[in-house]
């Protein structure tokens, strides 16, 4: 069996493999499941033990590698060994995969790709209008926590997320659904999101309490819907 011991430096975890990676090697897509599961969805696997890795073996790695990027995740290699690079170059997951000749390069890796990412995540917002807003929406936790709000008040909206007063019974990263009906149709929106802001109420006491939500999986139709009705409400406050 693939020998595996884990370990963490800050939010990525480092998998120490040792021995071959074989169809016998199920265990490296247990692990990593479990890691994704916890929460630790950035993966840096640590090749330099490793002796031997098969076309089974391949296609185990696959899975695992999958079973990340499903979870939203990215895991890396380094430190692999020459007598295995040309199982992964034949293969093609040296192209999929981001390999790295030293551990602190791929530790180095994951910080960057977060700075680069929250960029992108500005540069969309800016894209997006925010429309200044009063109105009531139901909302509720997308797990089984029976958190639940009827008739909340979301007090800005674009088209990639928004800002709803007076709750605080939930924290960052909590999934949420978000039941919008927008005039003059009153068809209803419904849209999964992601926490991803909590005001402090020492620094914002007026938003406080509140969330900051960002929209996840959301559909280009209903995006569209989105944008067309802060265009509409933006025109009315322009012209009044």
């Amino acid at each position: 069996m693939l020998g595996i011991k884990i370990r963490q430096t800050g939010n990525v975890v480092i998998l120490d493999l040792s021995g071959r990676i074989d169809v016998d090697s199920a265990n490296l897509v247990e692990v990593i499941g479990q890691c994704v599961r916890d929460g630790y969805v950035d993966v840096l696997c640590n090749f330099e033990e490793v002796e031997q890795i098969d076309y089974m073996g391949i296609s185990v790695v696959a899975i695992a590698y999958k079973e990340v990027i499903n979870h939203e995740g990215r895991m890396k290699f380094t430190c692999i060994p020459a007598q295995l690079k040309n199982v992964l170059a034949v293969s093609g997951m040296d192209r999929a995969i981001e390999i790295y000749g030293s551990e602190d390069l791929a530790l180095n890796s994951f910080k960057e790709d977060k700075i680069i990412e929250n960029i992108k995540k500005m540069q969309l917002r800016r894209r997006f209008k925010r429309l200044p807003i009063d109105l009531k929406i139901d909302l509720k936790c997308n797990k089984d926590s029976g958190i639940c709000y009827q008739k909340v008040d979301l007090i800005n909206l674009s088209a990639v997320g928004g800002f709803i007063f007076g709750i605080n019974k939930f924290k960052l990263g909590d999934e949420v659904l978000l039941k919008i009906k927008l005039a003059p149709k009153k068809e209803e929106l419904q849209l999964e999101a992601r926490v991803v802001w909590l005001p402090d109420k020492a620094i914002q006491p007026h938003e406080y309490p509140g969330i900051g939500v960002e929209f996840s999986n959301i559909t280009t139709q209903n995006q569209q819907k989105l944008i067309e009705f802060i265009e509409r409400n933006l025109s009315y406050m322009s012209s009044d």
